[in-house]
Formats: structure tokens, sequence, C-alpha cells
């Protein structure tokens, strides 16, 4: 049997998504995404936030590069993905990201909407 390897999260994007093509044209796109929970520590309800570096590659780059903005709340669904790269110092390095296969804007209309759009919008 195989292993599965699914993550899903909802919070919100900690920045603007990096936007840029590699070599070979292919669009990738990447940000935090911040997840909080409350707990209860010494008896007092405290916020504990955890911090996600999401990829997203080709057409998914290209749409979140036009819909994703700091402080959206999104739906991310993808697979954790563990690469090494090398420092500037020469020193191998690894990093976990999500890689989204899948994303969603959540939250109120207009929350995705600019005020020009809305005074002009017909609800």
């Amino acid at each position: 049997m195989s292993g599965i390897n699914k993550v899903i999260l909802v919070g919100h994007l900690g920045k603007d998504p990096e936007y840029r093509h590699l070599e070979d044209g292919v669009a990738v796109a990447s940000f935090p995404l911040a997840t909080s929970e409350i707990v209860l520590r010494e008896g007092k309800r405290t916020e504990i936030t955890e911090w996600h570096n999401v990829v997203l590659w080709r057409g998914l780059a290209d749409v979140a590069q036009q819909l994703l903005t700091k402080g959206k709340l999104v739906y991310i669904e993808g697979k954790l993905k563990t690469r090494s790269f090398e420092s500037r110092e020469g020193i191998k390095k690894f990093t976990t990201e999500v890689v989204a296969e899948n994303f969603k804007l959540l939250g109120r209309k207009t929350d995705f909407v600019s005020n020009e759009e809305l005074e002009n919008a017909k609800f």
C-alpha cells in the first residue's frame, strides 16, 4: 500500500505572493501562510500561530498572482515536499513546503473586490 501525502490549510497570507518565471518559462508563486489556534495555557486563552511556506506552480501560480494578496483568507489543498539547497555560505539546508494543488478564497464577496467595483456593483 502506498502512503498519503495530503495537507489542508485555512489561513491568512503573510505577504503578497512572490511571482516569477523560471528559466524554462514555468511560473511559480510562493508566500507564507499563517494558521492560528486558541489553546489554554495556565488557565488563559492563548493564540498560537504557525507559519507555512506555500508554493504554487504553472497555471495555479498565474491565478494566485492575480487574486491573492497579503491578509486574504484562503483554503489550500496540497502536499508536503522537502527539498535541500545550499546557502550562500555553502551550508546544505533543508526546507519543507506545502505544494498547493488547489486553493479557494474564503470570506465575504466584499473581501474580493475593490471599492470602485463595489460602488458599481448591482446586488
